[in-house]
């Protein structure tokens, strides 16, 4: 079988006869997520002097405490002016480390750095003073210690014999910059782990710590912008400005902007309101055992971040409405592998409308969920993303399982959402609406990568979680998906069906009408599958399993020619499908663009995803 990225490499062409019939392409402004890892995330920049109406005070890592700071000469401290500012103030550091943390304040301010410098806040001191009590065992005092446990949910009898007890603890001791995991007593200290006695205030490690770098956090949060009053101030309701800071190494939330944070269902109008216009540009957040930046608030930016080396949550968004999230980097969320605690790089929580994640990139998030919308959400919109290699799939092959450990693109329980234009590549579960209404899921390119669809009768009887089931779709409406315009590529040693939909056997009767109200104009590859492996599974169907398993989108037309009737599917091809594979180029071939007509995009789709030509048509991403 000649497998289709080595006739890439080898230049194979194979258009010309096909090029004919292709589609006219469409003027655009949109071209589809983008390969190239450095437009993401934080930008090399030099900081003009901020224009604010305010004073400026400028602070460095050995800065005077009693200084005024209002001169570069004279610098103060990053605590003195945290102090001081007030509602259009800014305050500009230089280079360096602050070795500091639990920065609170209420205002609208401005954080920068001084031009091109790096300034980093660590949640960290350093620790000198080790005696070797074994031949392989150091230990040292430590009075900043930050006990913690799991929440009243988990479920310790079946999670426990993989996540133990000592891991929900937020101390954390790095070597040189790398993180030692928990060890649950001195008798299981490794040279890559450490243990705690909160008892006796003690951190022993099994690294001889002579000539290394040994920081042990000090500081639970680096900053704090509260709600409540504060140095003598009122909350001004207005949210801070931050930019190209570095803040890493801390035990809990790295950045909480406060609110109300709602215990039950409650209007738009409540929510949100308390901190508006909060900004976070070029700043890196890394190396935190728990939350890297926790926001509630309105009209908040983040754009040209990175997030990188979180626990449960990378960015956690609760209860906010007119969100942008865009250009972001998102890595490498859950490093210390909590299992029963449902983990997102980025989650955004609990009544939120209308949050635009676009052009992100979502990456290497192998024990963690990419980007989840979790209950209440309403109007999400996730669109030109970048999201690859969440979860694990190749462990991931159960052919018509749809309960994936890891989604990259995840809706649940939540209303309408549009999930256009983003690359899945080598996602457990490239999408998944679960128990949702209206997810809209136009022109993606699945590579290794799965769309699925999901409901039960969650929100009949009391739940486990409380009053959040009742924030999204009653049972009855969790319906009106579209799937249309898509591409599908399944590189052949991963065989499991390209799209999922599932219900419980015992509510088909019940839900009788399919979840998605069109599935069309989608092209699929298969690499080496035989014509007997499932490419969709269907649920519900009229008989003994409520769910029919169809090897093509010819056997779902026949059945309901509503759907799949413009959808095309070419299994071991052997032509060249994308103008580049192995660099990671997924935009299509002319004449392959060809083998499948798309649908015309609906003018709020074409707008989100910002094409010029509102009527042009395509498959895909590009």
């Amino acid at each position: 079988m000649i497998k289709i990225r080595d006739i890439i490499r080898t230049g194979f062409i194979f258009v010309a006869a096909l090029a004919a019939f292709a589609c006219n392409p469409t003027e655009e402004t949109y071209q589809g997520p983008n390969p190239d890892k450095s437009v993401y995330g934080p930008q090399a920049s030099v900081y003009e002097l901020p224009d604010v109406p305010g004073k400026t005070y400028f602070v460095a890592p050995k800065g005077d405490s009693q200084s005024e700071g209002e001169s570069i000469e004279n610098p103060t401290t990053i605590e003195s002016a945290i102090a001081r500012v007030s509602t259009g103030d800014a305050i500009v550091m230089r280079g360096g480390t602050y070795r500091t943390g639990n920065l609170t304040f209420n205002q609208g301010i401005t954080i920068q750095p001084y031009q091109d410098e790096q300034p980093e806040l660590k949640g960290t001191l350093v620790a000198n003073d080790w005696n070797q009590i074994e031949d392989s065992i150091w230990a040292t005092n430590w009075d900043h210690l930050f006990p913690a446990g799991p929440e009243s949910w988990w479920n310790r009898q079946w999670n426990e014999r993989f996540t133990p007890l000592h891991r929900f603890n937020n101390d954390g001791i790095f070597i040189d910059g790398q993180f030692l995991e928990s060890a649950g007593s001195i008798d299981e200290v490794t040279e890559g782990t450490c243990f705690v006695d909160y008892d006796a205030h003690k951190i022993y490690i099994g690294i001889d710590p002579t000539g290394k770098l040994v920081e042990i956090t000090a500081f639970r949060k680096a900053i704090m912008r509260t709600i409540a009053d504060v140095h003598g101030k009122k909350s001004d309701g207005r949210g801070p400005v931050i930019k190209g800071l570095t803040i890493t190494q801390y035990p809990d939330t790295m950045v909480h902007i406060d609110g109300y944070y709602p215990q039950g269902i409650s209007p738009e109008s409540e929510n949100g309101k308390d901190v508006v216009g909060t900004v976070f540009e070029n700043c890196t957040f890394s190396k935190c055992f728990r939350i890297g930046v926790f926001a509630i608030g309105d009209s908040m930016v983040m754009r040209n971040c990175k997030i990188i080396d979180t626990n449960t949550e990378g960015l956690y968004l609760v209860a906010s409405s007119d969100v942008l999230l865009e250009r972001n980097i998102f890595a490498n969320n859950n490093i210390e592998r909590w299992t029963g605690f449902y983990p997102s790089s980025v989650k955004i929580f609990n009544q939120t409308h209308r949050v635009v994640c676009r052009g992100n990139l979502i990456i290497d998030q192998p024990n963690s969920n990419g980007l989840w919308y979790d209950v209440g959400n309403v109007d999400g919109v996730f669109v030109n993303n970048w999201v690859e290699n969440i979860g694990n799939v190749e462990k991931f092959r159960e052919k018509e399982h749809i309960w994936s450990n890891f989604s990259g693109f995840f809706y649940e329980i939540s209303s309408k959402a549009i999930c256009a234009g983003n690359v899945f590549l080598n996602c457990e579960q490239g999408t998944f609406a679960l128990n949702s209404y209206g997810v809209k899921i136009f022109n993606n390119t699945y590579i290794n990568s799965t769309a699925s669809f999901g409901r039960n009768n969650r929100g009949d009887d009391n739940d486990h979680f409380g009053w959040h089931i009742l924030t999204g779709p009653k049972v009855e409406e969790r319906d009106n998906h579209v799937l249309k315009n898509n591409v599908f590529f399944m590189e052949g040693a991963i065989a499991r069906p390209e799209v999922n939909t599932w219900q419980p056997l015992f509510m088909c009767e019940r839900l009788s009408n399919p979840q998605l109200s069109d599935m069309n104009n989608n092209l699929y590859f298969l690499e080496e599958k035989s014509a007997t492996d499932t490419l969709i599974v269907w649920s519900p169907f009229n008989n003994e399993t409520c769910k029919v398993n169809f090897v093509s989108p010819d056997e779902l037309t026949a059945i309901n020619p509503d759907f799949s009737s413009e959808s095309r599917l070419y299994r071991n091809h052997a032509e060249a499908i994308f103008n580049g594979f192995e660099q990671n180029d997924f935009s299509l071939l002319p004449g392959i663009s060809a083998l499948c007509n798309g649908a015309v995009l609906p003018e709020n789709i074409a707008g989100i995803m910002n094409l010029k030509e509102k009527d042009g048509s395509f498959v895909g991403a590009y």
